[in-house]
């Protein structure tokens, strides 16, 4: 197969939820400005002059669940177990830059680690996502770092019958210790690594760190009964992903990268909202779309945020 015809539109995925989809990574994601004021504070998307557009250039997408938007499209194929839709926000986006070649390896359940090493699935074991750049690359998109954090580990915990409760909350920060806050700056460190290695692989591509788009609302009472986690968690979790948003973006600019920030883009279209304006859905979701997740009209908004970033930069 020429590299002209290697195009990642051919590719399967499940309504399943995926295996390690970050189940409280997306109840907890949040805050910080759109791409044109990232933009304005000077994280610009790096080297300048380098277009993916038209018929030329080679896009590479690399993420986790959220990259991968299970169950808004068609099923996507290789690599293997990876439950992504082709209706994600980098299929769009691929669809509106027209690049020569794209390839997305995003997978539910994708760590940092994942980006550097095997991952193993359902369905069998995939190569390192960074195997996908090459020195023909002209865009990479990394949407990664929730599952670093760990916040699948901690959903039966969180569940609780009482509404002002905090059990999750109690337990991380223990004896004066924030255990996300731990594991947010190790996985900012491992991804400040990874750019530099993209770096090294694509020279001339332009690299953009995509943040995680708003899922709960500023009111602590969330979305009570319909989401039972407790007022003083759902808070905790809130600020912890507004941290883990923030300490991508710090990272993508001290290593030259772009940063696509989704929260405030999507802000008032968390979970909680109303049917028809929601980018991510709840527990049951009410469109196609794995629990917690994107839909297919928060992967449309994830692709413009990212389009309007690149046309500014």
């Amino acid at each position: 197969m020429t590299k002209a015809t290697r195009v990642a539109y051919n590719e399967r995925v499940t309504q399943r939820r995926t295996g390690g989809g970050c189940l409280f990574l997306v109840i907890v994601l949040s805050v910080l400005g759109i791409a044109y004021h990232l933009w304005e504070r000077g994280t610009s998307v790096t080297p300048a002059g380098v277009t993916t557009s038209d018929g030329s250039g080679r896009y590479v997408a690399l993420g986790d669940s959220y990259t991968a938007s299970p169950g808004t499209g068609r099923p996507a194929g290789a690599p293997a177990g990876c439950d992504r839709s082709d209706n994600n926000y980098p299929s769009l986006l691929a669809a509106k830059l027209r690049p020569a070649e794209f390839v997305d390896v995003s997978c539910g359940g994708a760590t940092t680690e994942h980006l550097t090493g095997k991952q193993k699935t359902r369905d069998g074991t995939n190569a390192p996502q960074l195997d996908a750049v090459d020195g023909d690359t002209t865009l990479v998109t990394v949407g990664i770092g929730g599952n670093d954090v760990g916040f699948v580990g901690f959903a039966s915990q969180c569940t609780t019958q009482q509404q002002t409760a905090s059990p999750c909350k109690t337990q991380l920060t223990a004896g004066g210790r924030d255990q996300l806050a731990e594991r947010i700056t190790a996985a900012a460190d491992r991804l400040g690594g990874i750019l530099d290695q993209i770096r090294s692989k694509a020279s001339s591509a332009r690299i953009v760190v995509v943040g995680y788009p708003t899922v709960l609302p500023d009111d602590d009472a969330g979305c009570w009964p319909v989401l039972p986690v407790g007022a003083g968690d759902v808070a905790y979790f809130r600020d912890s992903l507004k941290r883990l948003n923030t300490t991508l973006q710090e990272t993508a600019k001290e290593h030259e990268a772009g940063f696509a920030d989704m929260s405030t883009a999507s802000k008032g279209r968390e979970m909680c909202s109303a049917a028809n304006r929601r980018w991510v859905e709840g527990p049951a979701p009410s469109v196609p779309a794995a629990p917690l997740h994107p839909n297919a009209r928060g992967a449309e908004g994830m692709a413009e945020v990212i389009e309007k970033l690149l046309k500014i930069a």
